[in-house]
């Protein structure tokens, strides 16, 4: 995803400067309020792509590498595209529904609220195998959720797209993260994850559910 990112973002950049004249993040696919009612529901996704200034992308990638590189190890590639594009729709979503309606907003920090609700709901499941670290960690969380909560309040913020990453990915790890439980007997004693794909589902079309009806719900109350 990072990779990925910075291409769009260069691609963003070439366009701008080589044609000018447009507003090439909304025609990137902006989370416009005015278009999603029009029927463009994909900008529910797709603004976890686009980035407003150089600053904005390198932070938000600095989070995405920290947070991305330890998570992506436990969860596996999978479960991890599903928790990062589950916080960018829970996020954009309750952006939508709460934001006025010439509102729009971009960036992946939707997904990376999303990140650290996994990251502490990861850290609490599996407390018994971190000890003592586990309160720390979680400690260190909670401040870094409220201080960016925070420094949100700042106008030019979207406030709700953070709230709503963190909903998505606490929804989705809570029912679909990693429990590790110790299988084998010694000398040949391992970690396991007990989690199965049927639980990546079940967690995955929870945060859908929920926030699809939200999206619909703001869609059609309009």
């Amino acid at each position: 995803m990072l990779g990925l990112t910075v291409v769009i973002y260069a691609l963003q950049l070439i366009l701008e400067n080589a044609l000018g004249g447009q507003d090439w993040l909304t025609a990137f696919g902006a989370r416009s309020n005015e278009w999603i009612r029009a029927g463009e529901i994909w900008r529910l996704i797709t603004p976890v792509f686009l980035h407003a200034s150089p600053p904005h992308l390198l932070f938000n990638m600095y989070a995405l590498y920290v947070l991305g590189t330890g998570l992506e190890l436990n969860f596996g590639h999978g479960r991890f595209f599903c928790l990062y594009f589950l916080g960018a729709f829970s996020g954009n979503v309750l952006s939508f529904f709460f934001s006025s309606d010439n509102s729009y907003s971009v960036g992946a920090s939707t997904a990376i609220f999303g990140l650290v609700a996994a990251e502490g709901i990861f850290l609490f499941q599996n407390r018994k195998w971190f000890g003592r670290h586990v309160r720390r960690g979680i400690g260190n969380i909670i401040f870094i959720v409220v201080i960016n909560l925070f420094i949100g309040l700042t106008p030019g913020i979207d406030n709700w797209g953070h709230i709503g990453g963190l909903l998505g990915g606490l929804i989705f790890t809570s029912l679909a993260g990693p429990l590790f439980n110790i299988a084998g007997e010694p000398p040949a004693v391992r970690l396991v994850d007990g989690r199965t794909f049927r639980d990546t589902i079940i967690g995955a079309a929870t945060v859908i559910t929920i926030f699809g009806a939200l999206a619909v719900w703001g869609m059609i109350s309009a």
